[in-house]
């Protein structure tokens, strides 16, 4: 097929095996028709013979593509072809092609010719060809002059009374829908097939040029103007093609009117395709219309089948474009999925809180003592100048061997020298880098917490608020770039750390740190004494009094991993100290072993604050040490008789497994045992396996203390240390069925869906606390339904450093009684602890906001899985998944 009509051209081998290729291409439909023929044309024009001149006549091969979206024609031999005559410079260029020979201007949709001095006659050999030309497609059927005629006729009939001037057509159609121009025919010039146009050659003869010129000037005219003239022949020619020319007229009429209009979709392969205007009451007749991506019949906008062959790739190309990008909502919602969609109905057998409303619980009275300093730096002062020698903090090596002793003489010294090189050899004297008031970040490491404590309190003396975050252990550490947002919205712009610390970060080739992702650009600042200026003698802190300026801020990390500051003022860090120094009886000179994190939370507040208000010696256990020796914090209390000790059940854990028996083991020194996560449901197996086994070695049971604490609320709750034995400490034994539903149901101990939990102690000294609903309008629970603890305190957090929406919704809480009256004036914190206040005051947590969910509307906890697999197999389960 590729050889088609070029056996008298000697075309090279390279053009004919690119001709094959074209071929194979258009038969598994990779191209279109049209755009084989292109290809086809431009392979072989090269090769083709230059046609003979006719009469003189300017002979130019040319396709037309009007404007007006009519089909391409191919003029007659003798003739020049100009696709727009409004284009000055189209007409410079035919007339300067032409020279002095004959030109016929053409344009479809408009009838304009040369006067007939100027045009070409058309010889019977170049009509012939032409007709030969026309007559050889699979178009020419529809172009029988008896039905055409017709059509024509009975078009022009149904729309005489309409008077509806067609405006000139000015935008392209689309290639689907044909403009009726297609649908006229000219008169002795196009016969339907060979064989027919061959018998009226024969019978007829052939029409002279005269004639033929005339008939498509009449033609042309005829098919744009729509004149109403009929001829005696197609008037009275009613007999053989009336039924089809009926219907073609219908759709003629139809294409008068829809011609205009707007260009359809060319994705919708039907007939009708406008909707805009109404059919014709003769048009009834419904068609359906082939497919468009296989080589069938086509129908176009006249409702004309033609032969099309088009690539299944554009037909798949056409639906996907077609195909919206998603569903309709309501088709997420059909019938199939009512089930899985379906409300769920409360259960009328799910229990119901039943108890009368809670009442706020208050804590005791903060008392107030006399000697109690006006605030931290004034403590600091005081022990720094009366017992410079008293032993403040003592760090251990990974041996469990005194690294450094830091007396509070050394302290108040050297954070004094902290304060003065921050304030004044930072920046110039005109422009300092620090000023009062500005956030300074605290770099340190988890075994170094001398020098940690020597820069926390010279930035309270500088009354700069320290910001103490992790170290960075890489550049691209994904926890350390959410601290890099906290201190960029801190605006912290120095960074203080220690000599090993600033040795150990990495490094870039010329030995500068470089700027971690997501840090801001920081100056580092090395606290070492070393490192520092002497302040002059004439140079003194200026301590005041406790206000509500900010002290420092806290970090905090969220459950998907962004980390927020949680602000705590001068005042509400004091209010704090007294408060944990009146519930836990803390007196001058004790010692405590503190194997929490000193940076945050209770290892910071005990440790690190209230430790330095009282005078106290803090043994602080490394982690490192910690991973090495799991019974190095117990040896410390026996050697050093410590009263206190702050742990976390992981730490008792660690102990029981590692103490195998050892005989040296003497705890009776310890008054009070703080387990820093006694708030957790399963934190009651580690303390009654810790007591357990270590009772035989001096440890009582009114010593374990659990407490309850968050960033925002700082201490919650904790179990006060008591003398009486006799007295044991409050648990309960809740339904697991009943705390879905929020509900306080007490059940048997031997059953397996029950959950032990203890308490975590009174309400702390000054402060309110009461139970919220979780979801809504923050309304008081009932004495038998879980809540949401809040406080209302002195001692508590503040805000979220540069976030006031979430400040408000969490620091700025007011609970309502059920009928609408606030419980207070002031103002509640969100504790994000779930739990209720139990008889005698004692406090109770279940979970944690943070870990709740609710699945078919009942409540399930994080917290509440772990609790479960504990209680079958708590030694095993710990030890494995630690």
């Amino acid at each position: 097929m590729a050889d088609r009509g070029l056996e008298g051209l000697a075309l090279p081998l390279e053009v004919r095996a690119r001709l094959a290729e074209l071929e194979l291409e258009l038969s598994e439909g990779d191209i279109t028709q049209k755009g084989y023929e292109k290809k086809r044309s431009k392979l072989i024009g090269a090769y083709l013979p230059q046609p003979p001149t006719a009469n003189g006549a300017a002979v130019v091969r040319c396709r037309l593509q009007p404007s007006d979206g009519a089909p391409r024609r191919t003029l007659p031999a003798g003739h020049l072809g100009v696709c727009d005559i409004r284009d000055a410079s189209v007409r410079e260029r035919a007339a300067s092609a032409a020279g002095n020979r004959p030109l016929f201007y053409f344009r479809f949709g408009v009838d304009q010719a040369l006067p007939p001095e100027r045009r070409a006659p058309v010889t019977p050999s170049s009509a012939s060809r032409y007709h030969r030309r026309r007559s050889s497609g699979s178009r020419d059927e529809r172009y029988r002059s008896d039905v055409h005629t017709e059509a024509v006729q009975a078009a022009l009939a149904k729309h005489k009374e309409r008077k509806m001037a067609v405006p000139m057509p000015s935008k392209r159609r689309s290639l689907v829908v044909q403009t009726s121009m297609d649908a006229y025919t000219p008169p002795d010039t196009s016969s339907g097939s060979e064989d027919e146009g061959s018998v009226q050659g024969d019978s007829q003869g052939t029409p002279t040029s005269s004639q033929g010129s005339i008939n498509m000037e009449h033609w042309i005219s005829q098919a744009i103007h729509g004149s109403t003239t009929s001829t005696t022949s197609s008037s009275s020619t009613q007999s053989g093609g009336s039924g089809a020319a009926h219907r073609l007229a219908d759709v003629m009429a139809q294409t008068h009117i829809e011609n205009h209009s707007a260009p359809p979709d060319v994705t919708t392969y039907t007939s009708e395709h406008s909707l805009q205007v109404e059919r014709p009451q003769g048009s009834t007749t419904s068609r359906t219309a082939p497919k468009y991506g296989n080589a069938e019949l086509m129908e176009t906008g006249d409702g004309v089948p033609v032969s099309s062959r088009v690539s299944a790739k554009i037909q798949q190309l056409v639906n996907t474009l077609k195909r919206p990008k998603r569903p309709p909502l309501r088709e997420f919602f059909v019938d199939d999925f009512e089930e899985l969609l379906e409300v769920q109905q409360p259960d009328p057998n799910q229990p119901k809180p039943e108890g009368a409303q809670m009442l706020a619980m208050r804590g005791e009275q903060l008392g107030v003592v006399t000697n109690w300093p006006p605030s931290l730096e004034a403590a600091l002062q005081r022990w720094g100048t009366i017992s410079p020698k008293a032993p403040c903090l003592t760090t251990m090596d990974t041996n469990g061997k005194p690294l450094y002793i830091l007396t509070y003489g050394k302290l108040w010294t050297r954070s004094m020298k902290v304060a003065y090189n921050i304030l004044h050899k930072l920046g110039t004297k005109q422009e300092p880098m620090v000023r009062p008031g500005d956030r300074v970040a605290l770099v340190f490491p988890n075994n170094d917490p001398a020098a940690s404590m020597v820069a926390f309190y010279g930035c309270l003396l500088a009354e700069v608020v320290p910001v103490p975050i992790e170290v960075p252990l890489t550049r691209k550490d994904a926890g350390s770039q959410q601290i890099g947002f906290l201190l960029g919205s801190c605006g912290v712009t120095v960074a203080l750390t220690s000599d090993a610390c600033h040795k150990g970060l990495p490094k870039s080739p010329t030995g500068e740190i470089p700027q971690f992702k997501g840090w801001p650009k920081l100056l580092w600042f090395v606290t070492e004494s070393k490192h520092l200026s002497k302040p002059p003698r004439d140079w003194f802190p200026h301590i005041k009094d406790a206000n509500n300026d900010t002290a420092y801020i806290e970090y905090k990390t969220c459950k998907d991993g962004s980390v927020l500051g949680v602000t705590v003022t001068r005042m509400a860090l004091l209010t704090h100290c007294q408060a944990l120094t009146q519930a836990c009886g803390y007196t001058e000179a004790e010692t405590i072993v503190n194997v929490l994190d000193f940076k945050k939370d209770v290892g910071l507040w005990h440790g690190i604050l209230t430790s330095v208000m009282n005078m106290m010696h803090v043994i602080s256990i490394p982690y490192s040490l910690m991973k090495v020796n799991p019974l190095s914090w117990i040896q410390k209390v026996c050697q050093y008789k410590a009263k206190v000790a702050c742990v976390k059940s992981r730490d008792m854990h660690w102990a029981l497994v590692a103490h195998r028996d050892q005989r040296d083991i003497n705890l009776s020194s310890l008054r009070m045992l703080i387990v820093a996560d006694g708030a957790n449901p399963w934190s009651i197996s580690s303390c009654d396996a810790f007591l357990n086994v270590f009772q035989s070695k001096g440890l009582r049971p009114e010593v374990i203390c659990p407490c309850a604490s968050s960033p925002e609320a700082l201490t919650v709750a904790i179990r006060r240390p008591t003398d009486d034995s006799n007295q044991p400490p409050g648990r309960g034994v809740l339904s697991m069925h009943g705390l879905t539903y929020g509900v306080i149901r007490v059940d048997s101990e031997e059953k397996l869906s029950v959950l032990t939990v203890q308490d975590v102690g009174l309400v702390m000294p000054g402060a309110i606390m009461c139970s919220v609903k979780p979801d809504g309008i923050p309304q008081l629970c009932r004495t038998d339904e879980i809540g949401e603890l809040c406080v209302c305190a002195i001692a508590t957090g503040m805000s979220y450093y540069g976030l006031s929406g979430m400040t408000k919704n969490t620091f700025e809480v007011f609970p309502v009684t059920s009928s609408g009256a606030p419980v207070s004036e002031y103002p509640f914190v969100r504790t994000g602890l779930l739990g209720f206040v139990g008889p005698g005051g004692l406090v109770f947590v279940v979970g944690k906001m943070d870990g709740l969910m609710v699945v078919s509307g009942r409540r399930h906890n994080a917290d509440d899985i772990v609790a479960t697999a504990l209680a079958v197999e708590p030694m095993k389960f710990v030890y494995r998944g630690r």
